[in-house]
């Protein structure tokens, strides 16, 4: 299946994040937008939901801790309770650090896996850039052109509002990778 899409390519974020909101009001279709850093706000100027990364970073992190906890009580207390200087065998405050440290490193790995599993990546997976210099120096904007209110005469008078420095429509083959 192939798609068209119009590609807008700005040099500044702040034309980007303008253009975004013309397009938006305008009722089209915004595929994906490609910054060389991370914008602040962009993703709420897209309609974007909040992402679930955090909940998955959480459930890690307390399944790291909680499990810990209960590795480190059943250790000095039910499989080999020693009797080290009258400690009590299920002294909760020294099993805190390790446990928390657990905590980080499961939420860390946690959040890593889940991120490239929902972003799809995997070793030797090909790069698909929407353009040569995109991840360089250049905001670039994919609109799609299948929406029946796109005319691209009138959508590239309203980028040139916002400085755009090139428009072009592109051709993408593929399934669901849009």
């Amino acid at each position: 299946m192939t798609y068209r899409l119009l590609r807008a390519t700005f040099a500044h974020e702040d034309d980007l994040i303008g253009a975004i909101r013309a397009v938006r009001t305008q009722g089209l279709h915004i595929v994906d937008a490609f910054t060389p850093y991370a914008v602040h706000g962009i993703d709420r100027e897209m309609g974007l939901k909040p992402s679930r990364l955090t909940w998955v970073c959480f459930i890690c992190g307390m399944t790291g801790a909680l499990g810990m906890l209960w590795f480190e009580h059943w250790t000095a207390s039910v499989a080999w309770p020693i009797d080290v200087g009258g400690k009590p065998w299920n002294s909760l405050p020294s099993d805190v650090p390790v446990a928390f440290e657990s905590a980080v490193l499961l939420a860390g790995l946690g959040s890593v896996f889940a991120l490239f599993a929902v972003c799809r990546l995997f070793p030797g997976k090909e790069p698909n850039l929407a353009g040569p210099k995109t991840t360089d120096d250049q905001f670039v904007l994919l609109i799609d052109e299948a929406d029946a209110a796109f005319d691209f005469s009138n959508v590239n008078q309203l980028l040139r509002q916002f400085n755009v420095v090139e428009t072009e429509e592109c051709v993408v083959e593929g399934g669901n990778d849009r």
